[in-house]
């Protein structure tokens, strides 16, 4: 997968979690977060901040599923 294919799947699809991300392109999350790093520098992703989880207070959700980016456009 290239930077473009990263691109093209976040215009579609708008808002994703990085679990939705690891599954379609079966990479590594730490490996898609450096791809994302990029995208976030040229302004065209940004992370979305959650307050809470999944809302529940066991505190056991895994980070990649709480973990959301969104395409800006611009």
């Amino acid at each position: 997968m290239i930077l473009s294919d990263l691109r093209s799947y976040l215009k579609q699809q708008r808002r994703v979690a990085l679990a939705d991300l690891v599954n379609h392109f079966n990479i590594d999350a730490d490996a898609l977060r450096g791809m994302l790093g990029k995208w976030i520098s040229k302004g065209q992703v940004k992370k979305l901040s959650l307050e809470s989880g999944c809302g529940t207070s066991c505190c056991k959700c895994d980070a990649t599923l709480t973990e959301l980016y969104e395409w800006v456009d611009g």
